[in-house]
């Protein structure tokens, strides 16, 4: 007989939970909402709330409407979208996470044309990353890693911050790297904004993984969090796989185990795990 434990510590972040209440609220009150972007990284979440009206649409689409309501994900936007919703009279439902709002306004606040550099540590062309960037007028330097960092102008003062769903460790690499190669004299300060529900993830589901033969990461295939957190899973057992949905599950990796565990990102809701474990379940018992 299989063990299979489905990890309590993953699933949806605060951010995700409650932009996703907000949205069936609104909804269950009957009229049209629409989201910008995808509500959450995750297909299957995605199209279930599709179902039940949400309509996701781009920022060109935003442009062309007028008089309705437009949900705004936890990921945040930057300050030109809330001035379209002023023009074309949009009410905005604002599910912009505290802590993503907070880094947002600290940015803004600390932000001067000739100012320190602004440098963000995080996924160029993310959204939350977008919407950062918007607070210092598009002027801020985005860096997706350590080999990035060699590319700054190390004779400015610099300000680095963090998208918050990054890893702490190689955040602590960077900012090693800035303070060597800083222009003596010049200002370096750095600001951990990593979201510490999601840093904490890391040695949580890193010890999850370790405890079953086979590992099942459930999320979308355009979570950067996923991403991070499936590659510490595949890091301490080699034998994880990342799947989007029950449908993915290769039956024959369940050969001569004895224990799965089946964990997720923030983006992954709690019934897709749940739908993953019922999955070999039925194949087990067949």
């Amino acid at each position: 007989m299989i063990n299979i434990e489905i990890d309590s510590g993953s699933g949806f972040c605060f951010g995700v939970t409650t932009a996703i209440q907000k949205a069936e609220e609104e909804l269950a009150k009957g009229t049209t909402l629409y989201c910008l972007g995808d509500i959450v990284h995750n297909g299957m979440e995605c199209e279930r709330l599709r179902h039940m009206g949400l309509i996701t649409i781009s920022h060109e689409e935003m442009n062309q409407l007028h008089d309705v309501k437009v949900l705004l994900r936890a990921h945040g936007e930057p300050p030109e979208t809330y001035e379209l919703a002023r023009r074309n009279n949009i009410e905005i439902i604002d599910a912009t996470c505290p802590v993503v709002l907070q880094l947002q306004r600290r940015i803004k606040r600390q932000y001067s044309a000739d100012g320190p550099l602004i440098v963000i540590f995080g996924k160029p062309g993310h959204a939350e990353v977008l919407g950062l960037v918007g607070q210092t007028e598009g002027n801020a330097t985005v860096i997706a890693n350590q080999e990035d960092a060699k590319k700054l102008d190390f004779s400015r003062d610099i300000y680095l911050y963090s998208q918050t769903t990054k890893s702490l460790d190689e955040f602590q690499r960077i900012i090693g790297y800035i303070r060597e190669h800083i222009a003596e004299g010049r200002t370096f300060q750095s600001f951990d904004t990593i979201c510490r529900q999601v840093a904490n993830r890391m040695p949580n589901v890193s010890s999850f993984a370790t405890r079953h033969d086979l590992v099942l990461f459930v999320c979308g295939r355009k979570s950067s969090n996923g991403r991070v957190l499936f590659n510490e899973c595949r890091r301490v057992n080699p034998n994880s796989h990342l799947i989007e949905s029950a449908a993915e599950i290769d039956m024959s990796w369940l050969k001569d185990v004895s224990s799965v565990g089946i964990c997720g990102a923030t983006s992954t809701p709690k019934w897709l795990m749940e739908e993953c474990r019922d999955a070999i379940l039925r194949h087990t018992e067949e």
